[in-house]
């Protein structure tokens, strides 16, 4: 919980799916082990022996993915944001964060997308666990593989934008191109301005996809 509240990544692992090393299905005690990891708000959960010396690799990866896909569409989102409300804190960026997830929630927007050059305020985002997807926008290569890991974060690697019209357009564009928004739906936009300075987070806003 310490973690969640700095928005470090959690990783869980060993032995998730261990049955399944040999067997194509995994025990009712393994498949609760997993949904519980998600309850309690892990970033990430990770097998090991099943995809390295398992017989069924492919379809411990499937199976994985499943129990966490149905978790995730079961998680008492409002409740998780309003416990979460107490642990904002008094840095702007912070604050943002914060609003996005709430404004997103409020609106029904089909996601958030984070511009972002360290990676700091996607990780915000993901930290309060919006319902919606985050769509991370870096430059940053490095930055992109490291977003992967965390809860509801799908990294994008893109130029910086030459100005803030062109970067809400861009946003609404990627969104739309990476199939996590429609036409006509809404998205949440957070970013700092002026760009490319790490931790700056100060402008949320709400755009229509056209």
């Amino acid at each position: 919980r310490k973690c969640n509240q700095a928005g470090k990544p959690v990783i869980v692992a060993t032995q998730m799916l261990e049955s399944m090393v040999g067997a194509t299905r995994p025990t009712r005690a393994e498949v609760s082990d997993v949904a519980n990891a998600i309850f309690d708000r892990t970033d990430a959960v990770m097998l090991s022996g099943e995809t390295a010396v398992g017989k069924y690799p492919v379809r411990a990866v499937k199976m994985m993915v499943s129990i966490i896909t149905e978790t995730e569409k079961v998680l008492p989102y409002e409740r998780i944001l309003r416990e979460k409300s107490e642990q904002v804190t008094a840095q702007t960026d912070d604050a943002i964060s914060y609003a996005a997830c709430h404004i997103s929630q409020q609106l029904g927007a089909s996601c958030i997308v984070a511009y972002t050059s360290s990676g700091s305020t996607a990780l915000r985002v993901s930290k309060y666990r919006p319902e919606v997807p985050i769509l991370a926008i870096t430059p940053n290569a490095s930055i992109v593989k490291r977003l992967a890991l965390s809860w509801g974060i799908e990294p994008h690697l893109a130029t910086e934008p030459s100005n803030v019209d062109i970067m809400f357009q861009e946003a609404a564009q990627l969104a739309l191109q990476n199939g996590i928004a429609k036409r006509g739906e809404l998205v949440i936009i957070t970013a700092g301005i002026p760009m490319g300075i790490p931790g700056s987070t100060n402008v949320v806003k709400v755009h229509r996809v056209e």
